[in-house]
């Protein structure tokens, strides 16, 4: 038998640890240490570092590592919905520019309508009579000084009558104290005629005088008793002396009628009034407000109003606070606030039982949304920032808000431009998104 130098049986037991280490990669650590201790293994330290190898995934592949910034680009692309213009229009999703606002804080009081005491008045019978004439009905509308009823009255016809009378003396008078002073000034009259013609002339003027202010006191026109007069003169079957005109003292509508034709009126036990006249195109509201908020109302303050009533919460109207009472009741440890509400179309009726929000405050905030731009996804506030390809959902911090909008702290800049409708159906498309990413 022939046997190898040493040397070359080492070089060839180390090609055949070389040529099974190659073969089989995980060898025993038993049989490592062996061909270690031979010299025939290099060591682990003593190795150069093998290059990095694709990792083996689940499936059995090995993929790459993904580049660097890759997962961020995945996480962003999750939270943009991509829609073309059409389908935005399509679905009705109002876009708006965000930018700075008020904020309102409100005082919610209950509150009764009632009558604006500056706009109701009573057609009164200012002089004894029977009503002849009522020219207007229940509801109907009348023009400020517009005659609503007749009276037929003893004592008018006695007022006309004297005023005509010393109008007629005063104008026979006139001219015999103006013949007088003629004749007095040609030596044809003598001094005590002329004074006597005087002294008659200015009574019977103060007594025309007397009788106008008696007229006036009526409410009558000595002009058109005058011209009634010479209307009657023309048509002697009928006389204007006994017929009192009642006028409306404001524009409104007709509320009350407390008479009818034939009534007495004027006396002591006769009704006092005919009609009641209300322009309820302005209406009040009586709050009752306890001493606590009493310090925060303020006359002016904005309130808007709301029907008391379930079902109606679509109707609102703004008004304003005109009067805080100074006085408390000290019953109720509360004051009186009266707020005047414009009543264009009547919708406000006197005794509705409403909700006032009354303004306390208003702060201005840099970035304010509406509410309706908001939607809560995972437990975060999230508005959707329109882009040229869609929409990208957009963390924000909210702070206070009032009815209708929020101040937002971090998360969103003045000049973003938000949905600020229908944003459901974004938050609809981004978990449909988001549940075939799962998948």
């Amino acid at each position: 038998m022939r046997f190898l130098p040493s040397a070359a049986l080492g070089a060839a037991l180390l090609a055949a640890g070389i040529a099974l280490g190659a073969a089989v990669p995980a060898l025993p650590a038993l049989l490592r240490q062996a061909l270690t201790g031979a010299g025939l293994a290099p060591d682990s330290h003593d190795r150069p570092a093998a290059p990095d190898r694709p990792k083996a995934t689940a499936d059995g592949l090995a993929h790459d590592d993904p580049p660097h910034g890759a997962d961020h680009a995945a996480e962003h692309a999750e939270d943009v919905i991509r829609m073309r213009p059409d389908q935005i229009a399509g679905q009705d999703i109002a876009t708006a520019r965000v930018g700075g606002g008020t904020l309102a804080r409100h005082l919610l009081v209950p509150g009764t309508i009632t009558p604006d005491t500056d706009r109701i008045a009573r057609v009164p019978a200012r002089v004894v009579g029977t009503v002849a004439e009522m020219r207007k009905l229940l509801g109907d509308s009348v023009q400020k000084d517009e005659v609503v009823a007749i009276l037929d009255s003893r004592e008018v016809a006695d007022a006309k009558s004297e005023y005509l009378t010393a109008q007629v003396q005063a104008e026979l008078q006139t001219i015999n104290f103006e013949r007088q002073q003629k004749l007095l000034a040609s030596r044809s009259a003598s001094e005590a005629a002329f004074e006597t013609a005087r002294a008659a002339y200015l009574e019977t003027r103060l007594r025309v005088d007397l009788a106008r202010q008696k007229l006036s006191a009526l409410g009558l026109d000595a002009a058109e008793v005058a011209a009634a007069q010479k209307r009657d003169e023309a048509t002697p079957t009928q006389s204007s002396l006994r017929r009192y005109p009642l006028r409306a003292p404001l524009a409104g509508r007709i509320v009350e009628r407390k008479v009818d034709v034939g009534t007495a009126v004027g006396k002591e036990g006769d009704p006092a009034d005919l009609y009641t006249v209300a322009d309820l195109a302005t209406v009040w509201i009586e709050l009752s407000v306890p001493t606590l908020d009493l310090a925060q109302v303020r006359e002016g303050a904005r309130v808007a109003v709301t029907p008391g009533r379930a079902g109606a919460a679509g109707a609102r109207a703004e008004g304003r606070v005109i009067f805080v009472s100074p006085f408390l009741n000290a019953e109720t440890r509360s004051a009186r606030v009266v707020v005047a509400l414009p009543n264009p179309d009547l919708a406000w009726r006197p005794g509705t039982f409403v909700t006032a929000e009354v303004e306390i405050a208003r702060d201005t905030v840099p970035v304010r949304i509406p509410k309706a731009s908001v939607q809560t996804i995972a437990g975060r506030s999230v508005v959707f920032v329109r882009r040229a390809d869609g929409f990208e959902k957009r963390p924000v911090t909210l702070g206070q808000s009032d009815d209708e909008a929020y101040a937002v702290t971090a998360g969103l800049e003045a000049g973003a431009e938000i949905a600020t409708g229908n944003t459901f159906l974004l938050k609809a498309e981004l978990g449909k998104a988001e549940a075939g990413h799962d998948d």
